[in-house]
């Protein structure tokens, strides 16, 4: 059923980096509940694009709206809450594993509440038990999979995901597939992630490729 306005509106987005073009003209919308996949070649400009949606970068030539304001006039912080991006390669903060779950909390003013963030470990395939264990001791599935719960604490509107399966072995990706996708129908989560995994291509409702030309630009093509 199509929204009068988009919840997400990228209008001829693209990017340059010392007059070399990153990413050639993008234009889509995204809706609540829609699961959208973007893939392509490596250099394509796919983390590029997710970091210009997610304010992270300015790109220099378009729009992108959000709920039809421009994103460009709007508090980072507040849309950074609604439109969250999960990076492929986490960033874990301070010490342990409680110190990352409790930071979106933290940020909201709230207190950590512990039984949910348990049932959470729990269902990405984590012990409970691992809340006061080193991040340094993790290893590269796990930090993916706390970096992806810290973003899930508090719902966005829209969830930014780039390649954040990478690391875990199948079983696990799967459980994780299940979960966005599930989110996506009984929560209304509108998701853009990057991804070349068929599984996870096969759960999208859409699927924006981008391609690398020999030149090195980009361009946006649907699938």
């Amino acid at each position: 059923m199509p929204h009068a306005v988009p919840l997400l509106q990228l209008q001829n987005v693209s990017f340059s980096l010392n007059n070399r073009p990153l990413l050639e003209p993008v234009s889509f919308d995204l809706n609540p509940g829609e699961f959208t996949l973007l893939t392509g070649p490596s250099g394509s400009g796919k983390s590029t694009l997710l970091k210009i949606i997610a304010s992270l970068l300015t790109q220099t030539v378009g729009t992108i709206r959000f709920k039809g304001e421009d994103i460009a006039r709007l508090k980072p912080e507040t849309y950074r809450q609604q439109v969250s991006y999960c990076f492929q390669t986490p960033t874990l903060f301070g010490d342990t594993v409680r110190e990352n779950l409790a930071l979106p909390y933290e940020i909201r003013g709230k207190k950590m509440d512990i039984e949910i963030v348990k049932q959470w470990l729990t269902r990405v395939h984590l012990s409970p038990d691992m809340l006061d264990k080193r991040t340094q001791e993790l290893s590269g599935g796990e930090k993916q999979r706390v970096s992806l719960l810290r973003n899930l604490q508090f719902l966005p509107d829209v969830l930014l995901l780039d390649e954040v399966t990478s690391a875990l072995d199948e079983e696990n990706k799967q459980n994780i597939n299940q979960i966005i996708a599930g989110l996506v129908r009984e929560q209304q989560l509108a998701v853009l992630w990057v991804s070349h995994d068929q599984n996870e291509i096969r759960h999208a409702q859409n699927v924006i490729t981008l391609k690398r030309h020999a030149d090195e630009k980009t361009a946006h093509e649907p699938a």
